[in-house]
């Protein structure tokens, strides 16, 4: 018997639901999998050091990492409706960011992208100093003052009203209304070098488990709420219900248009790298 795949994707309710079947040998013929929990922060780290065989990372990160990587077409999280946002202390406009300090969860994210991509066009003479803080402590940095606004992520979208923060603005809602496109978040990497067709396994085994996971949603509850980090039931299901969806089971051809149009206007900003021709192909 082989060894179990490692594996390392976040304790958020969207990953946990995805991959609940497939973690508890339910999917038939899958992998065994070696499961590490870790934000995604710390796994686009992980994958550019080329460590583990399985990864949930910020799509912004693949142009580091697709020499040792394949992106997988399933499993990962895109959608509309579901993108980062700004948040401040007092309501106001994009121009009120001018020159002002922004707590943001990486560097090297998706949502950083598109918050950079959106500053670029809306915030006249760009924003101040970007400084890294760890997710959950983004929404008390800003309600204390410590900086004038704060790019969140996941659940933050129904929870900040709790801060007394307010939505400066939607980065999802600004990239859907330029590119048409839906919101490129997280990217389910594996490494090349397992072979095309274990690669095709690994994607089919990510299918079939978000597609056991809709068919019985109760089945998963007890895992995605053990990891949910003391979060309401009923924020999980808000979170599930916003990041977990077709692109979730496949990227199709919108999915990948969304990937290469976000990698391709962030080369161009000078953000990341530029990608190959074929960099995106799975096998």
């Amino acid at each position: 018997m082989s060894e179990p795949l490692k594996i390392a994707y976040s304790p958020c309710p969207n990953d946990t639901f995805v991959f609940d079947a497939w973690a508890h040998g339910r999917v038939p013929g899958a992998p065994a999998l070696d499961v590490t929990f870790a934000d995604i922060d710390v796994t686009n780290g992980m994958a550019e050091r080329g460590e583990f065989d399985v990864l949930k990372v910020s799509y912004a990160v693949l142009p580091w990492v697709l020499d040792e990587y394949a992106l997988l077409p399933a499993g990962g999280a895109l959608g509309r409706g579901c993108g980062p946002l700004v948040l401040t202390r007092e309501a106001g406009s994009p121009a009120s960011l001018a020159g002002k300090t922004v707590a943001v969860p990486s560097e090297r994210s998706t949502a950083y992208l598109l918050f950079r991509l959106w500053a670029a066009a809306e915030v006249p003479g760009g924003v101040g100093e970007v400084v890294v803080l760890p997710f959950h402590e983004i929404m008390p940095a800003v309600r204390d003052g410590k900086v004038d606004a704060g790019l969140v992520i996941h659940e933050a979208r129904f929870t900040y009203g709790n801060y007394g923060l307010h939505c400066l603005a939607d980065m999802g809602e600004h990239w859907e209304n330029t590119t048409g496109l839906p919101i490129p978040l997280g990217a389910i990497i594996a490494k090349r070098s397992l072979g095309a067709e274990r690669l095709r396994e690994l994607a089919e085994a990510a299918r079939t488990s978000v597609r056991m996971a809709w068919d019985d949603p109760e089945a998963s509850r007890p895992y995605v709420l053990e990891h949910a980090q003391e979060m309401d039931p009923k924020v999980a299901d808000q979170h599930i219900g916003l990041y977990v969806n077709e692109f979730t089971a496949g990227l199709g051809e919108n999915g990948y248009a969304a990937v290469r149009g976000l990698l391709t206007r962030a080369a161009a900003e000078g953000l990341v790298p530029p990608l190959g021709p074929d960099a995106l192909a799975f096998v």
